[in-house]
């Protein structure tokens, strides 16, 4: 007879194993849950339509240079802050301080009647820009390093899962269901009030990357020694010189100062001008693309509005990109300048044809495809900046590459919309903010990888433009812009 064996009981570390897994499984999928839900925003693709209509009654020029030129402003102003702070308060208060945000964003596009009411509307809704840092980062505290790379493909595809789905609803809400552009905005801030619940029950991490890092207990730092047993060549010093000592022994200044050595390493130059410049020019168009739909396709009957199909099929050809991003493999030290070249002569093209069609579904398709084209790059970029780096280095200049493609955006803003700049109309605008600055990185190399001649083009501060000589075409339905301060020929 075989003897009978009891049944073993799992010991207690066995145990703690076993709930530290399911807790860390069930945080990572709240936290999923939440960036979807922080996604729902079923009208922000008919906030310009909402703005320009009956609603509202704003003008196109009031919205193109007062409203919006204060977005790239502010979002240069808190950007720093929010990034220092996200890593100082260990996440959860920025969260929360993004989905407070969003709340007033959407209370004051729906109860603010002036000027000044959008302007304030366009500060807060760059601190919910800034704070977007806190999410992506977030995950990373949750995590063993090893599973960084699958956790943040999950977190990367709650976003555009629920950018998607926010697209896709409220199309279909105004569309088939016929919903006013007010109501769709009243149904919006109903999920971010949801999702501001969601992140008060966010666990707050005790560790973060640069400020809270977790000393060791069982030994005493260099500067602790010194300070209790100093030396006769090592004089006790001030308070002041503490603080001074404790600032050269910081972690983030040691972070900044291997900064200064990376920039010497040819490919993370190269994809991080590509990043500075070309992200710069991609927001730009973002910000001002719903302005140009409204321009190529006036309508006040808002069941003929996609602005939020466009959004879904480019945030769904983006997430395809991004996917196929990762299995191109090609000698990088070779062809990457070639492939930064093709891609970008490829956006400054589809750029063109947005500017100069009048056809709103070539907009919307050219929208579409440079969307497409720009993802495609990003993880690529990413991981050429991030494949010789540690993660905080990584992150630092990520955070400065982030910084300096503001200071560009916001610098092209002030030239070209500002009312006290050029003040140009959305047509004249988009057609300088095309990405063409990458160009400049590339020289005249890039250049002769598409067989054109070195001295072919010139490089404006905002732009690549072919040189020739043919006068400007200026008849109605050409390619001439308005004196500053118009809305182009077609208006």
């Amino acid at each position: 007879m075989c003897p009978i064996h009891p049944p073993k009981v799992p010991g207690p570390c066995c145990k703690a194993s076993l709930q530290g897994w399911q807790s860390w499984r069930c945080l990572v999928f709240y936290l999923c849950f939440y960036g979807f839900m922080a996604q729902m925003r079923p009208g922000e693709s008919f906030i310009t339509p909402y703005l320009l209509g009956p609603d509202k009654n704003f003008t196109p020029e009031q919205v193109t240079n007062e409203v919006i030129p204060v977005l790239p402003y502010s979002y240069l102003a808190v950007l720093v802050p929010v990034f220092l702070l996200t890593d100082y308060l260990r996440y959860k208060p920025v969260l929360l301080l993004q989905g407070l945000s969003f709340v007033c964003v959407w209370l004051l596009l729906l109860l603010g009647h002036s000027v000044l009411h959008m302007q304030l509307m366009e500060v807060f809704f760059s601190i919910t820009m800034a704070a977007r840092i806190a999410y992506s980062s977030y995950i990373f505290s949750l995590v063993r390093p090893a599973r960084y790379q699958r956790m943040a493909s999950y977190s990367r595809t709650a976003v555009l899962l629920g950018v998607f789905t926010s697209s896709v609803l409220g199309q279909l809400l105004v569309t088939v269901g016929q919903m006013s552009f007010s109501t769709l905005n009243y149904i919006t801030l109903a999920f971010l009030a949801f999702s501001l619940v969601l992140a008060l029950f966010l666990k707050r991490p005790k560790r973060s990357l640069f400020f809270n890092r977790g000393a060791p207990a069982h030994r005493a730092s260099p500067c602790e020694l010194h300070q209790m047993h100093p030396s006769p060549e090592q004089p006790v010093r001030g308070k002041l010189g503490r603080v001074l000592g404790a600032c050269r022994d910081s972690f983030l200044v040691h972070m900044l100062q291997e900064l200064v050595g990376s920039v010497r390493r040819p490919q993370l130059r190269l994809w991080s001008l590509w990043w500075i410049f070309n992200s710069a020019g991609y927001y730009l168009i973002v910000y001002y693309v719903h302005i140009l739909w409204n321009v190529v396709h006036p309508t006040k009957d808002s069941t003929q509005v996609y602005n939020g199909a466009a959004d879904a099929a480019s945030t769904l050809l983006g997430a395809i990109t991004s996917f196929a991003a990762g299995f191109v493999n090609i000698r990088w030290a070779l062809w990457s300048k070639a492939v930064i070249a093709s891609v970008t002569a490829t956006q400054a093209g589809l750029i063109f044809l947005m500017y100069s069609t009048h056809n709103i579904w070539l907009c919307y398709a050219a929208f579409v495809l440079f969307r497409g084209a720009y993802q495609f790059l990003v993880p690529i970029a990413t991981f050429h900046i991030a494949s010789s780096l540690s993660k905080e280095l990584c992150a630092l200049v990520f955070g400065v590459n982030t910084f300096l493609a503001t200071i560009l955006k916001t610098s092209i803003t002030l030239v070209v919309s500002n009312k006290r700049g050029l003040h140009l109309s959305v047509n004249c605008q988009v057609s300088p903010v095309s990405p063409g600055p990458a160009w400049g990185l590339l020289g005249r190399e890039a250049v002769g990888v598409l067989g054109e001649p070195a001295g072919a083009y010139r490089l404006p501060a905002w732009g690549v433009q072919r040189v020739d000589h043919a006068p400007a075409r200026s008849e109605k339905g050409g390619l001439g812009c308005a004196s500053p301060g118009g809305l182009g020929q077609d208006d």
